[in-house]
């Protein structure tokens, strides 16, 4: 989603509001297209006054109303032309999800079907073509729940009417306000109307970001005269007599300890400022004046990117030993201007990926040794992953178009002869050995209350990344790896890893590699492969679902993730979707072991290779195939092929033919997999469980006691580390019916308010969660109260 801000860490409500709605665009469970818009209800039009804010920020904003193109609003048959950019006047970045505000409307209206109000109808469809706004129990954000929530700002406010007063009254204010300064204490109204009073830094900035609006706006409330006096007093600069460029130049060269402040306090939030680095290119000074620190000056950074995207676009054809030294001189060089604040602006998306690219000219200095593939898997597993994990970073770090070529030729210069070299070193290994086929390897299976989770083509360095981000939830892992069945396409390889491998067998090969039941002779398909799931006691879980075991007997069978599905379609645009994947996968792998099962299994069929600019193209004529994928092949006959060789995994006694080296039988093949490397070969089998340490804490809800609305809880230990949550299915984050979940105090006691009159007397339980999120205690109970 476009804007100002970057994958940085918010440091205002501004730039949360902006990063939660980008997150709302991308993280769509079970949807792999982007969603038409994000539609943002807001019944009381209580963040009305932000929208002149996030304007200047979001070029994709839109609002439902009266008409008036310069505010971007309109009636819903406008905006449906706006979201479709049928309308020439209104220009919506072409990566970026349209964002519309419907002020003083709720989700129910829009929900209502035919007692939806006439004018909005045109828009209820985009509910299921789009995305809602909202919090993790499906209700609308509301300022008070943005501020309290642990998914928002997860500050401590008090929440009496005088306290609501005072926040409607400094949103403004409050929305540009660092929340470094909101943090570590309890706020009530009179924190939020301190706000109100001046503070002349921040006046400053705002200014010097759109002096005529601010000039004309402190005039009205008659605070100009005050802004003028402090101005010269503080910062010996006159607004009306200097104007803003002069400001700009004293702000840039930072030649007093003031302006040098005044800098820090940019830097804390420059997402808040747009035009300010307009403002300083303009009022930069030049000639005898011009002696200054290049980090202060967008054009020079500006200037340093066109400079090294000239480089990197240079080392095309380069040698990968040329490229390395190259790309080690070029990080010295422009390494540093990833601290300066126009990398947080996304102006240095080229020194962002230098990071990664000169992660990967480390890696790939040496190739990888050992004398038998199992050597070589010792030695990947051991590290030499790092590679692959540096070659997706780099090529998830390009922001714009023009930057693609040169991160492209970049990568390809360094990765590809690293690539190739391990990959025909592995081949050669199998012309005198074998992988290990199903019968030398163990068998995918676990024991009863587990589950295993099968991802589509989780490659070794995927796998790499979901682990870290379990074990920084407090979960263990343990990590195994063992060869994909041959050929490593999802037909022949994922039976393997099932654990009604034992059931199948291989005749002739087919054209899809498909294995066949043993006992039926029927070709495997998907719903007889549940169906034997099934039968071996194993309980078929849709993505979509999170059940407990069925019983002390239950064993779990689950997949999820479109990894795969994503590489064939987006080919190279696959790199920037990898993370949203990852952290998908980890929180399916989280949801499940709180819905009670023991731990999971995660398995997977193949990896695959990614380069840009193409796979190299191998000609293998059609006469010699029966069919032909990118990477492998069906051999026709007795026919002699001068490409490597394997057996089928399902059936050795029949071969299929794989491409050399890594190269492709199919030409404009970026992604690909079915042949012989470390990349699509060696994967990943991961046991997930929770912690010793998260077994060992153990919470008791001793007291649930209601007052109308309002629960009262009594945790024992007193842990001031444990949240309370109260949901009508326990292992549900989204059916939490609080605005958020709450620490309790010290004593143990914690106090919270069920909002939703029309939940009184219905069945809910309290949760208690450690602080990784895990559930750890809790207690069945009745809104208000049992009578």
């Amino acid at each position: 989603m476009s804007g100002n801000l970057t994958d940085a860490q918010p440091t205002t409500m501004l730039e949360s509001i902006i990063q939660s709605l980008a997150d709302a665009a991308r993280h769509q469970p079970g949807v792999d297209e982007k969603p038409a818009a994000v539609l943002w209800t807001d019944s009381k039009g209580e963040w009305r006054p932000l929208i002149p804010l996030l304007r200047e920020r979001l070029p994709q904003l839109l609002v439902f109303g009266k008409y008036n193109l310069e505010k971007r609003i309109g009636p819903a048959i406008w905006l449906k032309c706006a979201i479709a950019r049928q309308l020439d006047d209104v220009a919506i970045p072409a990566d970026a999800v349209p964002i519309v505000y419907l002020p003083e409307i709720s989700r129910q209206q829009l929900r209502a079907g035919d007692e939806c109000p006439r004018e909005l109808r045109p828009l209820v469809e985009l509910q299921y073509r789009g995305c809602l706004w909202t919090q993790q129990n499906g209700r609308d954000w509301t300022i008070e729940a943005f501020l309290v929530s642990e998914n928002a700002l997860g500050l401590d406010v008090a929440r009496d009417a005088g306290t609501r007063r005072s926040i409607e009254a400094s949103l403004t204010t409050l929305a540009e306000t660092p929340v470094s300064q909101l943090t570590g204490k309890r706020l009530a109204s009179e924190d939020f109307d301190r706000l109100m009073i001046g503070d002349q830094p921040r006046d400053l900035l705002t200014w010097m970001n759109a002096p005529e609006d601010v000039c004309k706006r402190f005039n009205e409330t008659g605070k100009w005269h005050a802004f003028r006096n402090r101005c010269r007093d503080e910062y010996a600069f006159d607004p009306d007599k200097d104007g803003e460029t002069v400001a700009g130049e004293r702000f840039g060269l930072r030649d007093t300890d003031c302006w040098s402040s005044l800098w820090d306090r940019f830097c804390e939030s420059p997402g808040l400022y747009p035009r300010i680095p307009d403002l300083l290119i303009r009022s930069k000074p030049s000639g005898g004046k011009l002696i200054f620190d290049r980090e202060t000056w967008p054009d020079e950074n500006d200037a340093a990117e066109d400079k090294l995207r000239q480089a990197l676009q240079a080392l095309e054809n380069k040698s990968a030993a040329d490229a390395r030294a190259v790309i080690n001189q070029l990080e010295s060089e422009h390494g540093s201007r990833r601290k300066w604040v126009w990398a947080r602006l996304g102006r240095s998306p080229l020194a962002e990926a230098l990071e990664h690219l000169a992660a990967l000219a480390q890696h790939t200095e040496s190739q990888i040794g050992g004398d038998s593939p199992a050597e070589m898997a010792e030695l990947y597993a051991g590290g030499a992953w790092l590679a692959d994990d540096a070659a997706l970073r780099s090529l998830a770090a390009r922001r714009a178009t023009a930057d693609g070529p040169a991160i492209h030729a970049a990568v390809r210069s360094l990765y590809l002869p690293w690539l190739e070299g391990a990959a025909k070193r592995l081949q050669d290994q199998l012309k005198d050995t074998s992988l290990p086929n199903l019968d030398g390897q163990p068998r995918i299976t676990v024991d009863r209350g587990h589950c295993i989770l099968f991802a589509d083509g989780l490659r070794f360095d995927l796998s790499q990344r979901v682990v870290s981000a379990l074990e920084e939830r407090g979960l263990k892992a343990k990590c195994r790896n063992r060869w994909s069945a041959l050929p490593c396409v999802t037909a022949t390889a994922k039976p393997a890893v099932s654990p009604v491998a034992e059931q199948l067998v291989g005749e002739d090969i087919p054209s899809d590699y498909a294995p066949t039941i043993q006992e039926s002779g029927d070709k495997l398909t998907h719903p007889r492969f549940q169906k034997l799931l099934e039968q071996a006691g194993y309980t078929v879980i849709s993505k979509d679902a999170t059940p407990r075991p069925s019983g002390k007997d239950a064993r779990g069978w689950t997949e999820f993730g479109n990894i795969d599905k994503r590489g064939h379609d987006l080919q190279i645009e696959l790199a920037p979707q990898i993370e949203d994947e990852v952290k998908r996968l980890a929180e399916r792998i989280v949801a499940l072991l709180d819905a009670g099962w023991k731990s999971i299994r995660l398995v997977t069929d193949h990896g695959w290779l990614l380069i840009p600019d193409n796979l190299p193209k191998h000609d293998l004529p059609p006469y010699l195939t029966e069919s032909k994928w990118s990477r492998c092949a069906r051999i026709k006959g007795d026919s002699q092929v001068t490409v490597p060789k394997n057996g089928w995994s399902w059936n050795q006694k029949y071969e299929y033919a794989s491409g050399p080296g890594i190269s492709c039988f199919r030409l404009g093949t970026a992604y690909s997999h079915g042949g012989i490397s470390l990349q699509e070969c060696l994967i990943p089998d991961i046991v997930i469980e929770p912690s010793e340490d998260a077994g060992v804490v153990k919470a008791t809800v001793s007291d649930v006691a209601w007052r109308g609305q309002r629960c009262r809880v009594q945790i024992d230990p007193a842990d001031s580390s444990l949240r309370i949550d109260i949901r009508t299915s326990p292992n549900s984050a989204a059916t939490s019916i609080i605005n958020s979940p709450r620490n309790i105090e010290d004593n143990g006691k914690v106090s919270v308010l069920v909002e939703n009159e029309d939940r009184q007397g219905s069945a809910a339980v309290v949760v208690v969660l450690n602080s990784c999120g895990r559930i750890v205690g809790k207690e069945s109970t009745i809104v208000g109260g049992e009578e």
